[in-house]
């Protein structure tokens, strides 16, 4: 199985690192882990589940009680036997943009980009770690895709899971390890990919089997919980019940709850749409019109919501589907997932991730 090659893997790990790793898909509210094992027969998942970070540890990717962490990773090494980890970045800490240079020896691209960074992130160059990939050569020039980080975002990772004793085979954009687990190996169409975390929702496109663009929406599952339990004057956890239960679902037994999260997916489908339509009225860095998006791929816990995905198709004009986080894991009983459809949506991150295994760079 040939996998496609991830640009954005900030430190790859060397060959003879190249082993059996658990994926975690690290968010500001819980560490979900899996595991791929690969036998002679295929692939069958190992371990998998999720620890809860407590609130204010991290905060929109950015770790604020590197103690606090540290104690959950340890813990997590001590339950799980863990040794060999790849971790997700989340896009509010990475910068990706296109880049078109003159032609010049292609020993010097990188010196090149490095000149042009400041213009594209809001960082300085000496505190930026970067990497690019080349999407075509002509004969004037290169049309390159860079992605981007500050050093000392990487750095407290890093140096976090050192200390907690687990080696981190790769750095990655969670964008990335989506892709590698949800868009089929050698589908080079053109997706918008819609996150539902439960803090926040990602949005990326992928186009030619890279991610060009990421952003993030300030609106996740507990907002939506959230919602429900004010308006009902209900506890959470009866108002994480209620919208599991109903959804979007105009017949459903409380219309209340109907109202309430049709204002926020509302919210969330502008917040999608604008993306989206920008995408399509603005063309890249060297001029040329972007393909179309062909589709809307649906992930994370709350892309389960009912009627999300008819809501946004409907109301977007566009087809709509959720993930399948089986499309490129060769699995042993492909008939068995192990994880139920549901549950995968929200472990297709750390199963992207753990995919890196068969992707050696």
């Amino acid at each position: 199985m040939q996998m496609r090659h991830t640009y954005n893997r900030f430190f790859p790990p060397p060959k003879y690192l190249l082993m059996s790793s658990m994926g975690l898909d690290i968010s500001d509210l819980s560490i979900k882990y899996a595991e791929l094992v690969h036998t002679t027969k295929g692939v069958k998942v190992g371990r998998f589940g999720e620890k809860r970070i407590p609130s204010g540890v991290i905060e929109s990717g950015k770790i604020k009680d590197t103690k606090k962490l540290t104690d959950i990773l340890r813990e997590l090494k001590r339950e799980l036997g863990l040794e060999f980890v790849r971790v997700s970045l989340p896009e509010e800490q990475v910068y990706l943009f296109r880049l078109v240079i003159p032609k010049i020896d292609p020993k010097d691209i990188r010196s090149a980009i490095e000149l042009s960074l400041e213009e594209h992130i809001p960082i300085s160059a000496a505190e930026a770690i970067f990497d690019y990939e080349l999407i075509n050569e002509t004969e004037q020039g290169y049309d390159i895709h860079v992605s981007a980080l500050s050093r000392q975002v990487a750095e407290s990772y890093l140096s976090i899971f050192k200390e907690s004793g687990l080696v981190t085979l790769s750095l990655e954009l969670e964008a990335e390890a989506i892709v590698r687990a949800a868009v089929a190996d050698g589908d080079l169409g053109t997706y918008m990919l819609v996150d539902c975390g439960d803090a926040r929702t990602g949005i990326a496109i992928v186009s030619g089997g890279k991610v060009s663009f990421t952003s993030t929406v300030d609106i996740g599952g507990t907002t939506l919980t959230g919602m429900i339990q004010k308006e009902l004057k209900i506890s959470y956890d009866e108002a994480e019940q209620m919208k599991k239960e109903q959804g979007l679902r105009r017949n459903a037994e409380k219309r209340e709850v109907f109202s309430v999260l049709l204002n926020g997916v509302s919210i969330l489908r502008d917040e999608i749409n604008k993306h989206y339509v920008y995408w399509h009225v603005h063309a890249n860095e060297g001029g040329i019109t972007r393909p179309r998006i062909e589709k809307i791929i649906l992930c994370g816990g709350d892309a389960n919501l009912l009627g999300l995905v008819e809501y946004l198709s409907a109301s977007m004009k566009v087809p709509v589907e959720r993930a399948d986080a089986w499309v490129n894991i060769p699995l042993i009983d492909a008939d068995l997932p192990p994880i139920r459809l549901s549950e995968s949506l929200s472990y297709i991150t750390a199963l992207g991730l753990a995919l890196g295994d068969l992707c050696h760079d």
